[in-house]
């Protein structure tokens, strides 16, 4: 993939992995239009990164997609890669009656139903260039669930299930379907986190895009760094053993959050 002469849609791209992927796709030297919910973080972003393109949207909402789409294809006809980042994680306790129906499937809305959208509504759009891709960002929990956060669980399963039959889909046209999975990740993700994670267990968010963009380069179909290969691997030869293990954060974030 050519990033240099691409005029790519990031979401989410205000902070994490988003936010690196927008200062080592601008160092690549390709046109970025970046997208985000809150408009004091892109204008942030904005004086971080003069050249981007920034517009407020919500994947969560079908309106915001929509006006985006208009907004975006009438501004740059040249756009030709999409990248679904935005994403959501919480720690959350099914049993937690502070769980509302309205808010609970948030992580739903946000990394699975907004990605989906995302390509129905850009799909039209891509699929008229000679070269286009559509690149979503899973995790690498979508192959083991981890029971402290339920719902980004199913929602990067998901992700990873659509991503697949997407590939299918369209391996017969112009447009290039890939999937960054990253492992755990040091971003302000986890800001809020009761329990904040192992330091240790978690990858630089640098070296993540860094593996990121050669995949891009060289569209390789399942983007993943090392670490993510090997838990892919364990959860086909021992998931019960890797879940279980993953299970023990479980047993400290109910507790302190009963504690609270």
């Amino acid at each position: 993939m050519d990033l240099k002469n691409s005029t790519i849609l990031l979401t989410g791209g205000t902070s994490g992995i988003g936010l690196e992927l927008v200062k080592q796709l601008t160092a690549q030297g390709a046109t970025l239009i970046v997208t985000g919910r809150r408009a004091d973080a892109l204008n942030d972003t904005k004086k971080m990164f003069p050249e981007i393109h920034i517009f407020q949207s919500d994947v969560s909402k079908p309106d915001d997609i929509k006006q985006l789409y208009e907004r975006v294809t009438r501004q740059f006809p040249d756009l030709n890669i999409l990248i679904n980042n935005a994403g959501e994680m919480r720690l959350i306790d099914m049993r937690d009656n502070a769980n509302t129906l309205e808010d609970i499937t948030r992580e739903i809305n946000v990394n699975l139903s907004g990605t989906i959208q995302m390509v129905q509504q850009f799909l039209q759009h891509l699929s008229k260039k000679r070269s286009a891709a559509i690149v979503n960002v899973s995790s690498a929990i979508a192959f083991m669930a981890y029971s402290s956060a339920p719902v980004y669980s199913a929602s990067k399963a998901g992700a990873h299930a659509f991503t697949k039959a997407l590939r299918l889909q369209l391996k017969d046209t112009s447009v290039k379907v890939l999937e960054l999975i990253p492992p755990g990740v040091k971003t302000n993700l986890q800001n809020d986190w009761i329990l904040q994670p192992n330091p240790r267990q978690m990858m630089d968010v640098d070296k993540l895009v860094k593996v990121a963009i050669e995949g891009l380069k060289a569209d390789t179909a399942e983007i993943q760094p090392a670490l993510v290969k090997v838990i892919k691997v364990l959860s086909r030869l021992i998931p019960n053993i890797l879940m279980n293990f993953g299970h023990k954060e479980f047993e400290k974030f109910k507790q302190l959050n009963n504690n609270k």
